[in-house]
């Protein structure tokens, strides 16, 4: 190249450009990697069904947005990634109409928030599940890469916004400043891979029912039992599974764990010859709560609507709160559709409940009077599926009213408090039912005299509490099954299906999906690189066309002296270098 060039001029001409067109696109990857990092997280898409032909949760599962802080978003093309306990109500109604998606980090640790988060959380995730969102939104369990990307996202929208503000008061560099945080700031890319929201047609809900009669198993037909059990008084111990809640997560479900418990308890009393009781105790247990407005017990009395002598049925719903302490939980709520008269059964056992109550562990019980409304989409309360036809019903809560934030909420306090409280109510109830299946006369309230039935073997067993407070659907596992085949009889299962034309009900798949954030830089900052790429080319290109004007211009305003010397030193170099 040196070689072929008749004066320094040629060497720019020649093979210069070559070099810095070789150069430069090593400079551009040098400069600025499009795609600094990738990170990918487990999420699960929020819940969505349909009841009565209403949509509720997340409708949409697609979602290919940049992230944005709760700061900082603007448009549906922007994905909000958050804390949960960052969320406001408000904020919500504004992300569902105007936003393209969302992402929230579930909290570390609940329990150990304070009683006002808790709240706040609790109403939240009560507001999310109250109608359908049409944008996606996912939860990510705890993550400390996770939250660190959301604390990187808001730390430069909140430095972003300071400067903005320094800017507007100083005057005119506000937009110029503006352009360069833009150009400087990192920005994220959430994917979703691997979510659906198709409707899982298939989908069932199981009822399971067991018994414990006041004969032994018969050894003739099942005919003759049949015809047994309806001449006998019977008591019906009803509860429900949550299976799922906010996301495709198990909810607490303590209330079927004491049901096994009492099942159990029943079951040592019935195979002690002196003390089987002259009751048919029928255990039921469904699978949908009052988020799917109790369809199983629906089926259930649709398919047992001759029902005969039944003198009380006693539902369990939320016997123990998610968040209440031990020590704050001091009563329970007998809830009711019409009080009960002096002198009925139900009117009884409520007696007894108090004495026993407040003799063994000083908790109060207060009843609640409720007039079923068929108005509302969703019953408030389980025994009201059994009032409507007629049947004798009330529930057991430790809440006072069904519209609590906390009845279905997916969060909960340590497992050892929530232990405590469920053997606590466990032991009231089972004594009271003994009281009320043993005793030959009604107690005066009053009076107090009653007389511990339960002890020693046969007391509550915490263990097996805790066996069966993660329990889940019986479509997933036998564990309910099982239990029901070891402590009762005349173990049934139905199944209630959705219709094909008007279902009740319908659920969703794409429950799981994988959530991966890209680091990238602002698509500003492609456009800045473009332009700078631009310049640069041009002053090249200009200055090597210009080269000769420009070096005869350094050459007139140098003296003549020094010009000379300057070309012969320059031709001196050419003759060395073509020599060498």
């Amino acid at each position: 190249m040196f070689e072929e060039a008749d004066n320094f001029a040629d060497i720019f001409r020649g093979g210069l450009p070559y070099y810095l067109l070789l150069t430069l696109p090593i400079l551009i990857l040098c400069s600025s990697n499009p795609v600094l990092a990738s990170s990918e997280f487990a999420v699960h898409r929020m819940t969505q069904f349909d009841l009565n032909g209403v949509s509720f949760g997340c409708r949409s599962s697609a979602l290919t947005l940049e992230a944005r802080s709760l700061y900082s978003w603007k448009t549906a093309r922007h994905c909000i990634v958050a804390r949960l306990q960052d969320m406001t109500i408000d904020g919500l109604k504004e992300i569902r109409q105007k936003a393209g998606g969302l992402v929230l980090l579930l909290p570390q640790d609940v329990a150990s928030m304070s009683g006002e988060e808790k709240d706040h959380i609790n109403l939240l995730e009560q507001a999310m599940m109250a109608e359908a969102i049409s944008i996606p939104v996912y939860f990510s369990v705890y993550n400390p890469e996770l939250e660190n990307i959301i604390d990187d996202i808001t730390r430069s929208t909140s430095v972003t916004n300071r400067q903005n503000h320094q800017n507007n008061r100083a005057g005119g560099e506000s937009a110029l400043s503006e352009i360069f945080n833009f150009i400087s700031a990192n920005g994220y890319q959430v994917v979703i891979s691997g979510a659906s929201h198709a409707a899982n047609k298939n989908g069932k809900i199981p009822i399971i029912q067991g018994e414990l009669a006041p004969y032994k198993q018969p050894k003739k037909s099942a005919e003759v039992n049949l015809e047994q059990s309806s001449k006998v008084p019977s008591i019906v111990i009803a509860t429900h599974l949550n299976t799922f809640g906010l996301y495709n997560e198990y909810p607490l479900n303590v209330d079927a764990a004491v049901l096994m418990a009492l099942a159990d308890i029943f079951s040592k009393l019935h195979n002690m010859t002196n003390a089987i009781p002259k009751y048919r105790l029928l255990f039921l247990l469904s699978e949908s709560g009052q988020i799917l407005n109790f369809q199983g017990i629906k089926k259930w009395l649709d398919e047992n609507n001759q029902l005969q002598n039944i003198e009380f049925v006693l539902c369990l719903d939320t016997i123990t709160e998610a968040f209440a302490q031990v020590e704050e939980s001091n009563t329970l709520y007998l809830h009711v559709s019409k009080p009960p008269k002096e002198s009925t059964p139900l009117s009884n056992f409520f007696k007894y409940l108090k004495i026993i109550g407040l003799k063994y562990y000083n908790i109060t019980i207060e009843g609640v009077h409720k007039k079923i409304n068929l108005a509302d989409k969703v019953l408030a309360w389980e025994h009201e599926r059994f009032s409507i036809k007629r049947l004798p019903a009330f529930t057991l809560s430790a809440l006072s009213s069904a519209k609590s934030p906390t009845r279905n909420t997916i969060f909960k306090r340590n497992e050892t408090d929530i232990l405590q409280h469920a053997a606590i109510n466990a032991k009231i109830i089972a004594e009271t039912l003994s009281t009320y299946i043993y005793s030959s006369t009604v107690l005066n309230a009053t009076e107090g005299e009653v007389y511990e039935i339960l002890s020693g073997e046969m007391q509550i067993n915490s263990s097996l509490i805790k066996t069966y407070l993660n329990m889940r659907s019986a479509l997933h596992n036998n564990d309910l099954k099982n239990g029901f085949e070891k402590y009762l009889q005349n173990i049934k299962i139905i199944y209630d299906k959705p219709e094909g034309r008007d279902p009740d009900f319908m659920l969703y798949e794409g429950h799981n999906a994988n959530l991966n954030i890209y680091r990238v830089k602002p698509a500003i900052f492609d456009l800045f690189l473009t332009i700078g790429i631009c310049c640069y080319l041009t002053s090249i290109y200009f200055s090597i066309q210009l080269f000769s004007l420009l070096y005869a211009m350094i050459c007139n305003a140098l003296p003549r002296s020094s010009s000379t010397d300057f070309m012969n030193n320059s031709h001196s170099d050419r003759q060395k270098f073509k020599s060498n």
